[in-house]
């Protein structure tokens, strides 16, 4: 099986939902772009919590938690050089699932597991969307999901390209939001390798403009 180029994991149980109609958009986006990508439901592939290494791990220092965690983990997402995060705003958070994904990886960059400097490296420099969607106009409903996000990009030396919020409340009511989220997110999908990123120190070497001519 050939790696994504951008990998779409959307943590919403709503097949049909507004999350996945985002992601769902993002991906159309991509494919029209000639990128490689892959659109996977997080519940498809993680069935538990993180546990206590120390007493879950086994003998070999492989993780014990049967289900299909490990095999997103290393076929697909430490390969991709672009990962997107679609998620519901669940009580101004990540969905649980979405929030277990990032947990799991403990597991596997722990100095303790035979893999980590392997799933450090995959962890780390990537291109980072985020996509959410949620019941509220209130600008402040996902202010604490993009701080968690943005910091985990700077913590793996990864970029935040940009996110998509589109509002709505029944399952796929999103479409209707008169932002036009979904427009945005198959942009979004489109240029999600070409968007510039940019994240300036005060020692920075730049020009004047932002957009040259």
């Amino acid at each position: 099986m050939t790696a994504p180029d951008l990998l779409i994991l959307v943590g919403s149980p709503r097949r049909a939902g507004n999350s996945a109609t985002l992601a769902a958009a993002v991906q159309r986006g991509a494919e029209a772009a000639g990128i490689r990508v892959a659109l996977r439901h997080l519940d498809d592939y993680i069935s538990s919590f993180l546990r206590d290494c120390r007493s879950c791990r086994g003998p070999d220092g492989e993780c014990r938690i049967d289900d299909r965690f490990r095999e997103l983990l290393f076929d697909e997402f430490v390969p991709a050089k672009g990962v997107v995060f679609a998620s519901p705003v669940y009580w101004y958070g990540l969905s649980a699932q979405t929030k277990a994904f990032f947990d799991r990886t403990f597991c596997f960059y722990a100095a303790s597991s035979p893999h980590s400097a392997r799933v450090i490296a995959g962890m780390s420099g990537k291109r980072i969307g985020l996509v959410l969607a949620s019941e509220e106009t209130y600008p402040g409903a996902s202010l604490g999901i993009e701080h968690q996000i943005q910091e985990y990009t700077r913590y793996t030396h990864s970029e935040l390209v940009g996110i998509v919020r589109g509002v709505g409340n029944s399952r796929g009511e999103v479409a209707r939001d008169p932002a036009a989220p979904v427009v945005e997110a198959e942009r979004f999908g489109r240029e999600f390798f070409e968007r510039r990123y940019t994240d300036y120190r005060i020692d920075t070497p730049r020009s004047g403009k932002v957009w040259q001519a």
